[in-house]
């Protein structure tokens, strides 16, 4: 495996010639002219497009099974209450525990992974997700199976945040808009096709083939990380960020106005998303009479709407700002939130309340990687640290917000309106989050 210092230095205009770097880190490739040669300011900016697209993919993949582990058994929420003989609620409590073992993971294994180095800690969290998994399918009772979904979450933690500290590692400024938007184009989209391939899992096997799924998808991951993924941290910088210790890395990334306020927006677009998600099985399932194939279809259309925010919004925050796209996307969440309850008291149907669905799931992938990029930027430095906080806020908030639309809809049930109330509410608080706390006008534009 190699380190950060081994990877190219190189340009186009340079191959093959030495570099010499600066105090700043910035990396000067030497040719015929060393006074006009290029300046590399990250080390990522010398590596070839065919690389990079090695990276986004095997990043991606390893990002993915965060969303994958939270969402695969999401269709299967009806079988498992009928085979467990208990309420949507207590199912929906599974779903909870996982996210807090997500959000727990997330909080021990980035200020590790900038202590020790990024390929350590990911190694050792995604086994534990394989054995966890095993464990899940074999759970005899409800008790042992959250159990081992808290445990799959933790284990699950690492991809996401190690792939967001490599990239930030390797890249800054607009490149790292773009390498971060193809990261949040993964991050939010599998939580919305996890369910379509959830439900054609569902048409050949028990629901307890779906963890056997997952605990393969996480040993070829781990056998993957073991081959391919470079330790991006030189031993330099390791345990320098912010501080000697793990609370003044802390310190360094929650004393900044701008990360908080963008922590707040990433948690509550989060916890809209995942009240969308447990809930919308019983709400189209029981509620729209819907099978587990037309549930799982609903979720493909609805990542398109994903897939589309995030290019779209990469473009936008490299030009814009990724403060004024934030500023569009979380008014739009309120709105398109508002609809489903407006279409849902008016008796409109099916049809309008999927239509504003669709606008809410494309306001979110609006929101990601504006999120991500406001928070990273500012501290690369400390990169695993403010990763693992992302990553945590979001699925730790959604996680504990996520059950309250089972809450109110405990006595009548789930509808439109008692899943777009919950919604309506994170969004709200989101708005607010940009324009009280980050105000927009105040935050800088990004480096070239």
């Amino acid at each position: 495996m190699r380190d950060t210092a081994s990877i190219p230095t190189t340009s186009p205009r340079s191959a093959g010639a030495p570099s010499s770097s600066s105090p700043t880190g910035a990396i000067r490739t030497l040719g015929a002219n060393p006074a006009t040669a290029p300046i590399v300011l990250h080390p990522g900016d010398a590596i070839g497009a065919g690389r990079r697209v090695v990276y986004i993919i095997l990043l991606g993949a390893l990002t993915a099974l965060g969303p994958f582990t939270i969402d695969l058994y999401l269709p299967a929420f009806p079988v498992l209450q009928q085979d467990f003989h208990t309420t949507a609620a207590a199912i929906q409590l599974t779903l909870t525990g996982t996210m807090i073992g997500f959000a727990l993971g997330q909080l021990i294994v980035g200020p590790l992974s900038d202590k020790v180095g990024r390929r350590r800690p990911l190694l050792a969290v995604t086994a534990l997700h394989v054995i966890a998994s095993v464990g899940a399918a074999l759970a005899p009772d409800l008790t042992l199976l959250a159990v081992a979904r808290v445990l799959m979450g933790m284990g699950a933690a690492a991809g996401g945040v190690v792939a967001m500290a490599i990239v930030r590692d390797l890249f800054g400024g607009r490149r790292l808009v773009v390498m971060l938007s193809r990261l949040a184009l993964v991050s939010g989209v599998a939580p919305v096709i996890a369910p379509l391939i959830g439900s054609a899992l569902l048409a050949v096997m028990p629901w307890r083939g779906i963890f056997v799924v997952l605990a393969v998808y996480g040993f070829v991951m781990l056998v993957s990380a073991i081959a391919l993924v470079p330790e991006t941290l030189p031993k330099a910088r390791r345990g320098a960020a912010g501080g000697a210790t793990v609370l003044q890395r802390y310190r360094s990334v929650f004393s900044d106005r701008v990360f908080i306020g963008v922590l707040i927006i990433g948690g509550m677009t989060f916890s809209g998303l995942f009240s969308y998600l447990s809930s919308s099985s019983f709400l189209f399932q029981e509620g729209y009479g819907f099978d587990a194939q037309q549930y799982g279809m609903l979720f493909a259309v609805n990542s398109l709407g994903v897939v589309l925010g995030v290019q779209t919004a990469s473009r936008l925050a490299a030009r814009f700002g990724p403060q004024w796209v934030l500023a569009f996307s979380t008014a739009v969440l309120v709105l398109a939130s508002l609809a489903i309850i407006v279409f849902d008291q008016l008796g409109l149907g099916l049809w309008p309340t999927m239509a504003a669905l669709f606008v809410f799931m494309t306001a979110c992938g609006f929101t990601f990687p504006c999120v991500q990029v406001l928070a990273l930027d500012r501290h690369g430095a400390a990169a695993g640290t403010a990763a693992s906080i992302i990553g945590a806020c979001n699925f730790g908030v959604a996680g504990l917000i996520s059950p309250i639309v089972g809450w109110i809809a405990r006595d009548a049930g789930i509808t439109a309106t008692t899943m777009a109330s919950v919604m309506v509410g994170c969004a709200v608080i989101g708005c607010l989050s940009l324009w009280l706390i980050v105000r927009p006008r105040t935050v800088e534009r990004l480096a070239p």
